[in-house]
């Protein structure tokens, strides 16, 4: 949806397609980085629990990192394996940013609801809540927001 290319990477209906870290130079500027999904990947348990092990390394040991995009599908309710997720993150210091996707698939109202749960959970355990942005693919909802922050970020990123 960011680079309106939707050969770039590819997808799946079924979870844990991504199993590599895949690199993406969008114009010659900056790095999109795809990571693979820790929650609903119907892979093993032992290879769930290797990718997490290497995600979280690349998290901590990348010098140029701005921004992880915490992709949460906006139809499903808080889940546990997110929010410990977004925790660990907030722990370590790495900056991040909650993107809902699929907004287009719900009703307002269903979003509201989704939403107040989302930030009531992340409001028990931080004082305030980091960015949220609500996206969708099919619509394009979202997307010149996303850019704007990447655009911001790389503005601050001094090599």
């Amino acid at each position: 949806m960011l680079v309106t290319r939707k050969d770039l990477a590819k997808t799946s209906g079924k979870p844990g397609k991504t199993q590599l870290i895949n690199h993406f130079l969008i114009n010659e500027n900056w790095y999109l980085v795809d990571l693979p999904g820790y929650g609903y990947a119907q892979v093993s348990r032992e290879k769930r629990e290797k990718w997490e092990l290497f995600i979280r390394k690349y998290l901590l040991t990348r010098s140029n990192l701005m921004c992880v995009m915490v992709l949460v599908d906006a139809r499903i309710e808080a889940q546990k394996i997110d929010l410990e997720f977004m925790e660990w993150l907030g722990e370590k210091e790495v900056p991040f940013v909650i993107v809902f996707t699929k907004m287009d698939k719900l009703t307002s109202k269903k979003i509201q609801d989704n939403m107040d749960v989302y930030k009531k959970k992340l409001l028990s355990v931080w004082e305030e809540l980091p960015p949220l942005f609500f996206t969708s693919a099919e619509k394009k909802i979202g997307r010149e927001e996303i850019l704007q922050l990447i655009e911001d970020s790389n503005k601050l990123f001094k090599p």
